[in-house]
């Protein structure tokens, strides 16, 4: 099964220089993972087994109706959710029914779960891609051989302070486009959950409270929450023609064996999509602080360089913009500390003037 998931391997590997955040990567990295494998996972058939299996009266029958009941829809009746199994019904929401009378819902998003989460998948990417495309490597560029000590650090040093200098106050627009993907990665959680509320037919909101309260509750009177959203087993109804050219009626039932595992999953995800809203509901409180707050970001800077001068830090950020700090607290996390305090003095010096004395 190792194999499902070597195509996965590569994604996990952390790039060389840091553009983003912790948080960002939850999203572009962890997230697109975690929706990957689970896409995979949902196509393993050879592992749970074939997506369903009906019980019919004529064998001949049997893989007709499977395919049938595969591509259309099966279906289960809300009312015989609860009650002891084997003797009140089959299972949730399979008994004896009479059509036209007992209300049925109808379950078809089986057919649809590897392409939708591979479909969020890509949408998780998608901010993480317009940021690289913006960023343009400027990190990586300006960070070169000052990740480690080299020899050609001397050299690099002057190049990256003079263009700190030569771009000082014109790096606004550089940190309003990271903070617009930050933003989008929002946008887009919210935007999940709602696709996925729409995807299972309203029962996503509340699904993982469902489960929880579940647990608490009496065997007999419990709504299954995981067996009514995800059913393993369902009734499927088929007709064709007869001999005389009446019309016969298969009620067959319908094994889903692969939503064992779409419970498994899709219960995850409601937490996991919680746990992201939350995230960043406080990293957009915090951003905001970060934006409208220099005090703040006088703080940050000097967590990040500890080993710098706090005056040189102090003064290098009275002098600088938001967009100037973005840049520097991006080029602290991938510059050796010995050399961006190096770089800090320089700098403070190169700006106040002292180093042409």
């Amino acid at each position: 099964m190792l194999s499902v998931f070597h195509p996965v391997k590569k994604l996990l590997k952390r790039a060389p220089v840091c553009v983003d955040n912790t948080l960002f990567r939850l999203h572009y990295n962890y997230t697109f993972i975690i929706l990957t494998i689970f896409s995979l996972l949902s196509t393993s058939y050879q592992y749970f087994g074939r997506p369903i299996q009906c019980i019919v009266d004529n064998p001949s029958l049997a893989g007709v109706i499977e395919t049938y009941c595969w591509i259309s829809t099966t279906f289960t009746i809300p009312s015989r959710m609860t009650g002891v199994v084997g003797r009140d019904l089959i299972q949730p929401g399979v008994m004896g029914h009479i059509e036209g009378e007992d209300a049925v819902k109808h379950h078809k998003y089986y057919q649809w779960v590897p392409f939708a989460l591979c479909f969020q998948a890509m949408l998780f990417y998608i901010p993480r891609h317009l940021w690289k495309t913006w960023e343009g490597g400027r990190i990586k560029m300006l960070a070169t051989d000052l990740i480690m000590p080299t020899e050609e650090k001397d050299k690099r040093m002057k190049m990256l302070i003079t263009y700190f200098q030569d771009n000082l106050l014109r790096n606004n627009f550089y940190a309003l486009k990271f903070y617009i993907c930050e933003l989008l990665n929002f946008v887009n959680v919210i935007a999940q959950i709602y696709f996925m509320e729409y995807f299972l037919d309203g029962q996503f909101s509340t699904y993982g409270i469902d489960v929880l309260q579940f647990m608490e509750m009496e065997s007999e009177i419990r709504d299954d929450p995981l067996s009514r959203v995800f059913p393993k087993m369902t009734k499927c109804t088929f007709h064709q023609y007869g001999p005389s050219g009446s019309v016969q009626k298969f009620d067959s039932m319908c094994v889903l064996p692969l939503n064992v595992i779409n419970e498994k999953i899709f219960i995850f995800l409601w937490f996991w999509f919680l746990m992201l809203f939350i995230l960043n509901v406080l990293w957009l409180l915090y951003r905001t602080l970060v934006v409208f707050y220099p005090t703040l970001r006088l703080y940050l800077l000097r967590c990040r360089a500890r080993t710098s001068s706090s005056q040189d830090i102090g003064y290098i950020c009275k002098k600088c913009l938001i967009g100037d700090w973005f840049l520097l607290y991006q080029l602290s996390k991938n510059i050796d500390p010995l050399i961006f305090k190096e770089f800090i003095i320089e700098l403070a010096n190169h700006l106040s003037g002292k180093h042409n004395v």
